[in-house]
């Protein structure tokens, strides 16, 4: 089982940041798409740390949230037209696909007679919609940072991008000390809309 939860997560991060470099590419930006990084093949995508080790860590430490991540896809916002637009709905896109994937594995479970296949089906769903969760948090470099700062004014959203050199530590601080009072709480009412079970 895990086993099968590391190929899971690990192919559902590789999509969510394929899709940040496919919808780059379909607003005028093809970096992603010269780098190679627009395809599924995880040779170009692991990440030592991301994808192989911090998962690793936190299923064997039967941790309640399970994440990581990729290499991340290069984006030049210069390309775009409407680059606070544009790197907008690129932020968004990633979180999108793992939603979009969890309910497409909802939708099977219901159609599938209960079994393992739908246990293991039903991770699945619960570890894109916990990717997708904790990737809209509005904390550089998470995505959910990329659609603030669209929204935030131009001068205030520069001053809120020059936290992303500390971003990483504060957002995992974030998910430390509020994953079980705010994050956990989201992911599970999300699931239970799919008609997934949170465990």
């Amino acid at each position: 089982m895990i086993i099968i939860l590391i190929i899971i997560l690990f192919f559902s991060i590789i999509i969510h940041e394929v899709s940040h470099g496919y919808i780059a590419y379909r607003l005028g930006d093809p970096t992603a798409k010269y780098s190679g990084r627009l395809t599924l093949n995880p040779l170009v995508h692991i990440d030592l740390f991301g994808t192989i080790l911090i998962p690793a860590f936190l299923i064997l430490s039967h941790s309640p949230i399970l994440f990581g991540w990729a290499k991340p896809v290069p984006i030049n916002p210069y390309n775009f037209r409407n680059p606070r637009k544009d790197l907008m709905w690129v932020g968004f896109s990633g979180p999108a696909s793992n939603l979009i994937i969890a309910f497409i594995l909802s939708l099977i479970i219901k159609i599938l007679p209960s079994s393992p296949i739908t246990i293991i089906l039903n991770y699945g769903g619960v570890i894109n919609v916990v990717l997708a969760v904790i990737n809209l948090i509005p904390i550089p470099p998470l995505d959910g940072s990329r659609i603030l700062t669209g929204l935030l004014p131009p001068e205030l959203a520069y001053k809120y991008m020059r936290i992303e050199p500390f971003g990483f530590i504060i957002a995992l601080l974030f998910i430390i000390l509020f994953g079980s009072s705010i994050i956990q709480p989201v992911i599970g009412i999300i699931c239970s809309l799919l008609g997934l079970n949170y465990f």
